[in-house]
């Protein structure tokens, strides 16, 4: 059971293209969708007309965009100190202020550097992949793993709420250039709500991978085993069918 999404440019096509086919299946949801986009750093930013329009509809009823995408990766901060400097900020000065209790602050990216998973320190996830990316010995192109799913602390009675990316699988795929290209896969998924700052958010993160490692950012696929068009803040079917035909209007003068 799979409900592939055709191969879309960027993640603005990507998003209206994924909702269009979970929103024709029966209840409004689907198992194992399958999202892939060719270059996940394209049209990911307010200035795409199309994601202006899902975050003015999101803003008013949800969290915005970049919200939603700095989840995964806080790329202001990366570009502001550089790594490996910004983890210790993003450790010393961000989490201090966003930490949820004694569970987790509801940030991807600290598990990535911080897994909380394993005894003694926490390993850091990503700068693990990206040196040994960098390392001429390691001759693997296919061993980059990143898990985010903890069964200590997300094994719960909670039907949808709580760590929904479960997992990040990166590869460099050999050729020139050589690029990187990630898999991740969620174990639930509000297409509405999330998908959009999720696919740039996840953009975002394989451009700082291969920033640091000197390759370029290859294709990006998501695998959705539970999605679902969600109504965020309350919003009507009727809300979300109008969102639909204002980001096709809106980028319709791109293909002209």
């Amino acid at each position: 059971m799979y409900l592939p999404v055709p191969s879309q440019p960027d993640c603005a096509s990507a998003w209206r293209e994924a909702v269009r086919a979970v929103d024709a299946a029966r209840d409004h949801e689907a198992y194992n969708v399958i999202v892939d986009i060719d270059d996940p750093t394209a049209a990911s930013t307010i200035a795409h007309p199309g994601v202006a329009v899902v975050n003015g509809f999101l803003t008013d009823r949800a969290k915005p965009i970049d919200t939603v995408a700095n989840t995964i990766f806080p790329a202001s901060l990366y570009l502001r100190h550089g790594a490996p400097a910004f983890f210790d900020v993003f450790n010393d000065r961000v989490l201090p202020k966003v930490r949820r209790g004694g569970r987790w602050s509801g940030y991807y990216f600290e598990r990535m550097i911080a897994y909380q998973g394993t005894a003694g320190a926490p390993p850091n996830q990503l700068w693990d992949i990206v040196e040994r990316m960098n390392d001429d010995s390691v001759r693997a192109l296919n061993k980059f793993e990143l898990s985010l799913f903890d069964p200590i602390r997300d094994v719960d009675n909670s039907v949808y709420g709580g760590q929904c990316l479960s997992f990040m699988s990166f590869k460099i795929v050999p050729g020139s250039p050589r690029k990187v290209t990630l898999t991740a896969q969620y174990r639930n998924h509000y297409y509405v709500e999330k998908l959009l700052g999720n696919l740039i958010g996840l953009g975002r993160l394989m451009a700082f991978v291969a920033r640091e490692t000197g390759l370029e950012v290859g294709p990006l696929t998501v695998v959705s085993t539970h999605a679902k068009i969600d109504q965020p803040g309350g919003a009507t079917r009727g809300e979300i069918k109008a969102l639909l035909a204002q980001f096709d209007q809106a980028i319709a003068p791109l293909a002209a």
